[in-house]
């Protein structure tokens, strides 16, 4: 028996030193030397503050912003160490409530626009986290901001065309607008003089 437990141990030891030391720490390492602002987290600052994460979305509720997704996380949304969805069917009524709450929402914070609502705005991403939504959903908003701002409507469109990412390689993903970013672009041309 002594002879079995003897290299099990050692081999636990050795690989539990190896997958959970050596191995994170050179992961870490590389990726830190290869992409440095992904591996500390995407960081976003301004002026020397940090102002989120690229990769994290933020609650935006004054309507001078661009709004992104709801999120299903809790106890706050966009809690990243809470990451899911809702994980609520397509005929569960609490979706439904929730979609048209969202929906009445958007459209008292924007009454005259009776375009139909971009179902990113309205829908929980799967991560719940999700910083991006749809050039639609940017469009969609594009009056309420513009006017919350004092600025040319088609300045606000420029703006959400400036900051749509395309697709990888112009075949992976589909074309997204990173709402952080486009708010702090707006914000930017409100502090211009």
């Amino acid at each position: 028996m002594k002879n079995m437990l003897r290299p099990a141990l050692v081999l636990f030891v050795l690989l539990s030193a190896l997958t959970g030391i050596v191995y994170p720490l050179a992961v870490t390492g590389a990726a830190q030397a290869v992409f440095p602002a992904q591996a500390a987290g995407s960081l976003v600052l301004r002026n020397g503050a940090l102002v989120g994460s690229a990769l994290i979305g933020q609650s935006f509720s004054d309507p001078k912003h661009f709004w992104g997704r709801p999120s299903a996380t809790s106890p706050m949304p966009n809690n990243a160490g809470a990451s899911g969805g809702s994980n609520l069917g397509p005929l569960n009524p609490a979706l439904v409530d929730a979609v048209k709450g969202r929906v009445e929402a958007l459209r008292a914070a924007d009454p005259g626009n009776t375009v139909p609502v971009p179902i990113d705005l309205v829908t929980a991403s799967a991560s719940g986290l999700d910083p991006h939504i749809s050039p639609a959903a940017a469009h969609y908003q594009a009056a309420r901001v513009a006017r919350e701002h004092k600025l040319p409507a088609d300045r606000v469109e420029q703006l959400i065309n400036e900051h749509t990412e395309r697709a990888f390689l112009g075949l992976l993903g589909e074309p997204r607008v990173n709402v952080l970013e486009l708010n702090l672009a707006l914000d930017a041309l409100d502090a211009a003089p």
